[in-house]
């Protein structure tokens, strides 16, 4: 089996240090809005990027709907000491990505050099999902790439819709580029299964979720052989507190998805 695949764990910003905090420290990606908002939030990051892990910030337009502006980008950064910027994306639309991308890369850089910028790639079908990609990294500026979740059922065959196809495709067509970090943004449909598949891959370094938080808080556990099957749920920032009784669950699931990933990292603090 390939290299492992490090996890970052996505939890309200009370249950950092229950759950999100990681020994040894490795990689965390960040919301840029939380950092700017929350001073409690922001110091855990500084800790967590003092202790060596690589902090990615992330720009907002998942959780807002709209990329933060490039100043709010940059002070976000900086305040946690990222080393790594997730550059605006629009969902499923591949041009209007890359104009986004575009505009905010010579923002970023005409204020500062010091952060890799991660792209994200999109499509409405293959042949634009291709053109961003290439786009992307033929670019003097990109540093990253991020591969969104496949969210909802789709053909098998279509790589705009179906990650393991496009990572599958990338790698047999020799597309991918040794230059580039490669990032998955969540856990897709599949979950947790995704990432064994995905680990045949050495070039991913990391994904980020909130999916084992969210259905340890609701009584759900996620099997290490699935099947994987994830119900309606809430979003991270309405989850609301959490029963101590559901810690135990939460923290297995994360471990869950730690081995499925192929990762050794541990919880690094854990309150009783």
């Amino acid at each position: 089996m390939a290299k492992s695949i490090e996890f970052s764990v996505i939890a309200p910003p009370d249950y950092l240090e229950a759950f999100v905090s990681q020994e040894p420290a490795r990689v965390h990606h960040v919301a840029a809005q939380r950092v700017l908002s929350d001073r409690a939030y922001q110091a855990f990051f500084r800790r967590e990027a003092a202790r060596g892990a690589e902090i990615i910030v992330d720009n907002g337009v998942f959780d807002l709907g709209h990329a933060l502006p490039t100043p709010d980008l940059i002070a976000a950064a900086h305040a946690v000491d990222a080393r790594e910027i997730i550059l605006p994306d629009v969902m499923r639309d591949g041009p209007a990505t890359i104009k986004a991308s575009e505009q905010a890369a010579h923002e970023i850089r005409d204020l500062s050099e010091e952060f890799r910028l991660c792209a994200v790639v999109h499509g409405a079908d293959d042949d634009e999902w291709l053109r961003c990609y290439d786009h992307f990294v033929s670019s003097g500026y990109v540093g990253a790439i991020a591969l969104p979740a496949s969210r909802h059922p789709a053909p098998e065959e279509e790589l705009c819709r179906t990650r393991w196809t496009a990572t599958r495709y990338l790698e047999e067509r020799g597309l991918v580029e040794q230059r580039i970090v490669y990032r998955l943004l969540g856990l897709g449909r599949t979950g947790h299964l995704e990432l064994v598949q995905q680990r045949e891959h050495e070039w991913i370094a990391s994904v980020d979720g909130a999916a084992p938080v969210i259905l340890g808080a609701m009584g759900i556990a996620m099997l290490p052989d699935g099947p994987y099957e994830k119900p309606k749920t809430p979003r991270i920032e309405d989850l609301g507190p959490i029963p101590d009784t559901r810690f135990r669950l939460i923290r297995q699931n994360i471990a869950v998805v730690r081995k499925a990933a192929g990762s050794n990292v541990r919880i690094g603090q854990v309150r009783p």
